[in-house]
């Protein structure tokens, strides 16, 4: 019985978040006892994925994700697991030695354009992507201009306000370390603590050279300056990334000064922080990290990408 680890991709510009959901139907009356009341889903990542992995492997498997993104949130390393129990006189389940390779292409040939299978791997039965992960690193990236942006207006989030890199660099480093981030997450957040710890947080100016552009970040010579926030810690609580991004924005406008951070983080207050709550296109998912130990699965094949 063989568990196998994804790493997906996806554009989360046209889903409705990671996970699987029903519409809201607040004025409908309670089902009567046994009235099938079944609602269309939502368009999610995991419905679809789901769809695509059962498909391909013919069998109701149950794709757990580690991430529950938002709506219009994307991801370059979301990662996502599922049990397979083979049955080969009945043609079910996918048997580890069909090959990683193979199981990668089957989903892919599956899914529609906006979300991909990155890699697969066989972890241990046990293995859990939620309770499992170690580490996740965002991004999350701005458009600075005039104009608005054309050629990747789905992933990022446009200013026309100057923002001061080095300014909004002094700013972040405040944030690294465990602290009460209390003051970077959404009000009835609903979370038992509001500690956490940050690894890693910085500002990096994407900018090409004027006389050269840059393809791979949908760039053309003098049209728009990119900036690009990256933050990793053991986790996050629910806006918190899009908060801390805003922040960092209002100090790269010059609206709150680098040295004011760790009072706004002793406040341990959403009020009490001005950074706004950024819109979800500019917010990226980069990667999760596991214990070694924990995604080596016994005489396993070795990982495809």
């Amino acid at each position: 019985m063989p568990r196998y680890k994804l790493t997906i991709a996806y554009d989360g510009t046209d889903f409705c978040g990671w996970q699987k959901q029903l519409p809201p139907d607040e004025t409908a009356p309670p089902p009567a006892p046994g009235e099938d009341r079944a609602r269309t889903e939502l368009r999610t990542v995991q419905g679809v994925l789901e769809r695509a992995v059962r498909e391909a492997v013919r069998e109701p498997v149950i794709v757990t994700g580690a991430s529950r993104t938002d709506s219009g949130v994307h991801a370059w390393g979301q990662c996502a697991s599922f049990l397979s129990v083979p049955d080969t006189d009945k043609g079910v389940g996918w048997p580890a030695e069909r090959g990683l390779g193979t199981l990668v292409r089957a989903i892919n040939g599956k899914l529609p354009r906006d979300v991909l299978v990155r890699d697969a791997e066989i972890v241990p039965d046990e293995f859990d992507p939620i309770s499992g992960a170690r580490e996740k690193e965002y991004t999350y990236t701005f458009a600075v201009g005039h104009d608005r942006p054309l050629w990747d207006r789905r992933f990022v989030f446009h200013t026309w306000h100057e923002l001061d890199a080095a300014r909004m660099a002094e700013a972040a480093a405040y944030l690294v370390g465990e602290h009460d981030f209390a003051s970077f997450a959404q009000i009835n957040h609903g979370r038992r603590t509001t500690v956490r710890r940050i690894f890693g947080c910085s500002v990096e100016d994407l900018t090409p050279d004027a006389d050269r552009g840059d393809a791979a970040h949908g760039l053309f010579p003098g049209e728009f300056r990119r900036l690009r926030v990256r933050v990793s810690g053991s986790g996050f609580l629910y806006n918190m990334v899009r908060i801390l991004a805003g922040t960092l924005m209002e100090v790269g406008r010059g609206k709150v000064e680098p040295r004011q951070l760790p009072a706004i983080l002793e406040a341990k207050d959403r009020r009490a922080n001005p950074g706004p709550t950024l819109p979800p296109q500019g917010l990226r998912l980069e990667w999760i990290r596991y214990d070694a130990e924990r995604c080596a699965g016994p005489d396993a094949p070795g990982t495809h990408g």
